[in-house]
């Protein structure tokens, strides 16, 4: 499916923008709740300040640089020009939550100089939309700034209150800590370090990850990050609990130097999504419009599919990834085994994990450049066998690549190893970054390491294969320019349910995601855990959920992967299983029904293409009743509602797996009542009669 571009306007704006004063321009959203002023303090320093609905959300926060080897770009400055425009476009995603995304801004683009000196210049561009406001620097080619060495991007967000806030540790190796609910005043990413066998951690700032989600006592609900990194650090933000203000901290490496590039060049878009609900957050597009449209044209050659995999019984100890020791889980035999069951299921793919050689010596090891092609497959494991039974089944398989963070070994290697995909008639990767970024010094979320996962993308596009990119650097919107980048990790996964010594994801935790890491993009989850207790293999351990809530995840977390993670000896004869059979993963569009962050929500999206609803809903560890209205459904038809929803006894702990289904015939004018156990959900499928 090729992406479309539907009526686009592109004008100078005569209203929305205007001039207070002759250093002071403001530009507002098209429906003018949401506008943004723009300034020089002291007639010399860059600032601007955000309002929603007449209440100051960002108070004047100052912009600006600091380079190695140069004067810092940011006082001394005059305005140039300033120029303005509208635009408006509808267009089609090939893949996501939605068929069609509305993009409408106000734009403001204030050309700036130093008054003295070396006359270096660059301009601000603010894109004002009504759920938020994105804003870059761009710095054109000129004489007396050519090379850059960039210390220190002075982005200031200073806020108008002290927020309750759900944050992460600004790590610049890893997302996996756990989210932390306080006031903005409380933040102390130094002492959060979640309490687990975590391959990699960096904390040097009480700084936090993005994005990062904030509700004021008015109600209003934000959101910070970013969009369209390219050739540049991913950012933290630095936190002043005193002044509650944040400051951009880029990620760098041991140098000391932040970005390396040169003129001509754009920083990333700098993001805060505004919604007067928390669900407003998850409906935005704004980031994804931020981004440039589809480079690859048609990609058709990737479907949207849930997959199952040898996967979750290494988690589980029951097999190994390497094949000394006996337990070896990617076998020829075994793989055909999950082929067959996700055959006979209807499910599209397998993902196999420790099918090729060097799985002995890859993590725990400093040498770890070379010790895995990704084309050499181990002794009892035919790949080509595999692949070819499984395409007479109708079933793909999802290659694995994990590189151990030996990334030198891999880039040397991707040609290879999708050209291998590609002669296999193979279109989807699941990569994997475990462990400190060899060379050493280096970051996951770094320059470096931003360029290598941009070159994984492209070279990957070559060959039409798709990425689902585990330990990643946090998505910012590329996926509409590189469609073929699917998912990712991103945070806290399933695994962590399986062997963590803190006790796994607690029962709110996938309550606060959606409101924060996946307003990012897709995530890789692996949802679908049947046997909650883990046992006979980890009596130590358990899934913090029941039943039915990991049966909602299919709706409530977004991506067009989705696994069928348990093993499948417990799906076999289970009614439940319907369910994932049933559920779609590529979507026509979505509504949040309600919710909030940390305690629950609620998510229906309409499969693409059909009139089949899907409704997912999940609480923390306290019971909820709620009421949904199916106001959303088609008017005049008739549907059948089959409900998998928690027991009266169910409890996350004491009985997760207590469930029933219901079955009852429902339209336009409909209300269910769904009362979630605690740690609980709902999962709901709606079909038209």
């Amino acid at each position: 499916m090729r992406t479309k571009i539907i009526n686009v306007a592109f004008v100078v704006l005569a209203l929305g923008l205007y001039s207070c004063a002759d250093n002071n321009y403001k530009v507002q959203s098209q429906s003018g709740k949401l506008v943004l002023n723009f300034a020089l303090i002291g007639e010399t320093q860059p600032s601007y300040c955000v309002y929603y609905d007449g209440k100051q959300i960002i108070k004047p926060s100052t912009l600006g640089f600091d380079f190695k080897d140069a004067e810092s770009l940011g006082k001394g400055l005059r305005i140039d020009s300033v120029q303005s425009r509208e635009f408006n476009e509808r267009w089609e995603m090939p893949w996501g939550e939605q068929h069609y995304v509305v993009n409408h801004y106000n734009e403001l683009r204030v050309f700036l100089s130093e008054r003295k000196d070396l006359k270096r210049n660059f301009s601000v561009v603010f894109r004002v939309f009504d759920d938020g406001v994105g804003f870059r620097y761009e710095f054109p080619e000129q004489e007396n700034l050519k090379d850059v060495a960039i210390i220190d991007e002075n982005t200031q967000f200073n806020l108008a209150g002290n927020h309750m806030c759900w944050w992460q540790a600004g790590d610049w190796d890893i997302y996996e800590h756990l989210y932390k609910t306080t006031r903005f005043s409380k933040i102390d990413a130094i002492n959060s370090k979640s309490k687990n066998e975590l391959a990699q951690t960096y904390i040097p700032e009480n700084a936090v990850n993005t994005p990062v989600t904030m509700k004021t006592d008015d109600g209003i609900h934000l959101s910070f990050h970013e969009a369209a990194v390219e050739n540049y650090a991913g950012i933290t933000l630095k936190v002043d609990t005193i002044n509650l203000a944040m400051q951009s901290e880029l990620v760098g490496n041991d140098s000391g130097i932040k970005v390396v590039t040169k003129t001509p060049f754009n920083s990333p878009w700098r993001t805060i999504q505004i919604g007067e609900k928390a669900g407003d957050l998850i409906e935005s597009k704004l980031i994804l419009n931020l981004n440039e449209p589809n480079k690859l044209g048609d990609v058709s050659w990737f479907k949207p599919t849930k997959y199952v995999g040898i996967w979750w019984e290494m988690h589980l100890d029951k097999s190994t990834w390497a094949m000394a020791g006996g337990k070896h889980g990617a076998t020829t035999a075994n793989a055909k085994r999950y082929i067959d069951f996700a055959a006979k299921n209807g499910i599209g793919a397998i993902l196999v994990e420790g099918w090729n050689t060097g799985w002995e010596h890859w993590i725990g090891f400093e040498d770890r450049e070379g010790v895995f092609d990704f084309v050499t497959p181990y002794k009892d494991y035919n790949l080509k066998e595999v692949v070819e039974y499984g395409r007479g089944k109708g079933v793909d398989l999802i290659m694995h690549h994990e590189t151990s963070s030996a990334v030198t070994t891999y880039d040397q290697q991707l040609d290879t190893a999708f050209a291998l995909m590609s002669s296999l008639g193979l279109h989807t990767v699941k990569t994997g970054y475990v462990g400190k970024i060899i060379p050493k010094g280096e970051y996951h979320h770094g320059q470096w390491m931003v360029n290598h996962y941009r070159r994984v993308l492209e070279t990957a596009a070559k060959y039409k294969v798709a990425v689902n990119v585990h330990e990643p650097f946090m998505a910012t919107g590329e996926r509409r320019t590189y469609p073929n980048f699917i998912s990712q990790e991103g945070f806290r996964g399933q695994e962590f349910n399986a062997w963590s010594t803190d006790g796994g994801n607690p029962a709110e935790h996938l309550t606060i995601i959606p409101y924060t890491c996946l307003l990012a993009g897709p995530m890789d989850y692996t949802p679908g855990i049947f046997n909650i207790k883990l046992k006979p293999y980890k009596p130590n351990n358990q899934v913090n959920n029941t039943l039915a809530q990991q049966l909602a995840l299919y709706v409530v977390i977004y991506s067009p992967i989705q696994m069928a993670a348990d093993l499948p000896e417990n799906y076999e004869g289970h009614p439940a299983f319907q369910f994932i059979r049933d559920v779609a993963v590529d979507w026509e569009q979505t509504k949040v029904l309600n919710g909030e962050v940390g305690d629950y929500i609620t998510v229906a999206r309409q499969e693409r293409g059909t009139l089949r609803w899907f409704v997912g809903s999940v609480t923390d560890e306290n019971a909820r009743d709620l009421m949904i209205k199916l106001d959303f459904l088609d008017k005049g038809k008739k549907y059948q509602a089959t409900m998998y929803v928690d027991a009266p006894d169910a409890h996350w702990n004491d009985n997760p797996t207590a469930y029933e289904i219901k079955k009852l015939e429902v339209d336009s004018n409909s209300e269910l009542h769904l009362k979630l156990a605690p740690g609980g959900g709902a999962a709901i499928s709606i079909l038209p009669l």
